[in-house]
């Protein structure tokens, strides 16, 4: 296949519709296929897609992007990076709940609510069992009423942890270490109940418009009362069953210092080119140290951020200094290079990696003429190559320009990294520059 891989504007052309009988590839003088090569009708086609995906994302951005995550809700990684692009256009992307959601991603007002097809281990027949009930009775009160009036064959142990995880029932009760608790408890009540109705037995709360009185489930056993999970466990538990974070994300606080210290995504390294230089905030969600033919440690981890994942390698002169680091769950700011594995796959070169808690960047203060001042600059690049060293330097540089009414921040390249923080400080104050040391957290 010859691929087309250059293209450049030869103007104002008359444009001719070619018609190919079977197929839209030409054979070359020599034989080969050159591939694509569209002809009219498939430009028109494309442009006017094009054209509508536009309208809509502009026009009715909710209802948009809850078809696409609809669409994609099989496949986590791109539901996930939907998710990071709806929380940029300010579309807040609402838990499951067993008494709002239906199948698919909904739209409601300014928000999208979770779809219950997304969720992991539960089918169809469980979500049709619990919407039916749902239609039928109205909004469910409690863990035991659901259980009660849907059939435990369709909406079976596995499901309802699911649904407890993943925060579908926090509308029920908030406290998902309870439910979790309750589960087994409660569903042997419930077919035990519905024994009982089958044989004709039943019992005063089986009477007609009993079951909507209070207290009509008061019989149903629970276990001790057990305080919440700890946040990083209900956090693994909910990742467990959707394939990511929604309620929360253990790096959305460090969200705003990461957009300036750290610009680069995980969802987006395909925009990159071979071999830059970036740096990223991440957390580590898997390590698997491998040993090389030398016997020397390294290891191939799974890093994410808020809009994706990738693969990451540490090789053994990187593993020496930072092995230490390399731990599931860790929370990062790592250095290190894109390197492209195959045509759509990605993967990151970790060089360095520090801790969130301990990573420092120098904030220096500029008044909007002192940063349009050619002169000025260039003593500020000065103090700054001359604290740095290209190849061992970390500490990030961020530039406040303006006022604290109206001010503007600026990341200073890769080449402006310094070595040590307050000496960087201490060099800038002594140059006439305001500056200080501040921290990512």
């Amino acid at each position: 296949m010859v691929k087309v891989v250059g293209k450049k504007s030869l103007g104002i052309q008359d444009v001719f519709d070619i018609g190919v009988s079977q197929d839209h590839n030409f054979l070359l003088a020599d034989g080969l296929i050159a591939s694509n090569c569209f002809n009219k009708s498939h430009s028109m086609a494309y442009g006017y897609v094009t054209f509508q995906t536009a309208y809509l994302k502009a026009n009715y951005p909710v209802e948009y992007m809850a078809a696409i995550l609809t669409t994609n809700s099989g496949e986590q990684d791109k539901v996930q990076r939907y998710i990071a692009t709806c929380f940029n256009l300010g579309i807040k992307v609402l838990p499951p709940d067993v008494n709002r959601s239906g199948i698919d991603f909904t739209p409601i007002g300014d928000a999208i609510l979770f779809g219950l097809s997304a969720v992991r281990n539960v089918g169809m027949s469980a979500i049709e069992a619990i919407l039916q009930a749902r239609t039928e009775t109205g909004s469910f009160k409690s863990l035991a009423d659901l259980c009660d009036r849907v059939d435990s064959r369709a909406v079976n142990k596995r499901a309802l942890e699911a649904l407890i995880h993943c925060g579908a029932l926090d509308s029920i009760e908030p406290n998902r270490h309870q439910l979790a608790n309750d589960v087994e408890l409660v569903m042997d009540w419930a077919q035990s109940r519905s024994r009982d109705r089958a044989s004709g037995q039943g019992n005063l709360f089986d009477l007609p418009g009993a079951a909507t009185q209070k207290g009509s489930f008061e019989t149903a056993p629970k276990s001790a009362i057990v305080a919440e999970y700890p946040s990083q466990e209900k956090l693994r538990l909910e990742k467990e069953v959707l394939g990511f974070y929604i309620s929360d994300h253990p790096l959305k606080q460090l969200q705003d210092s990461a957009r300036v210290l750290a610009p680069i995504s995980l969802g987006s390294l395909q925009n990159y080119r071979e071999g830059t230089s970036v740096s990223a905030i991440v957390m580590i969600t898997s390590v698997k140290r491998v040993t090389t033919k030398k016997g020397d440690p390294m290891a191939v981890i799974q890093i994410e951020d808020l809009t994706g994942r990738t693969e990451a390698v540490v090789f053994p002169k990187s593993f020496e200094r930072i092995g230490s680091l390399i731990e599931p769950d860790a929370r990062l700011m790592v250095w290190g290079k894109i390197d492209k594995r195959d045509e759509d796959q990605y993967q990151f070169i970790v060089d360095d990696a520090e801790p969130i808690d301990d990573v420092r960047m120098v904030m220096v203060e500029l008044d909007a003429k002192v940063a349009d001042d050619a002169m000025e600059r260039h003593r500020l690049k000065t103090v700054l190559q001359q604290q740095g060293d290209r190849d061992t330097s970390k500490v990030s540089v961020i530039a406040i320009v303006g006022t604290a009414a109206q001010s503007q921040i600026v990341r200073f390249g890769s080449q402006f990294r310094v070595q040590d923080e307050q000496a960087t400080v201490t060099a800038l104050e002594k140059a006439g520059f305001k500056a200080r040391v501040s921290s990512l957290v």
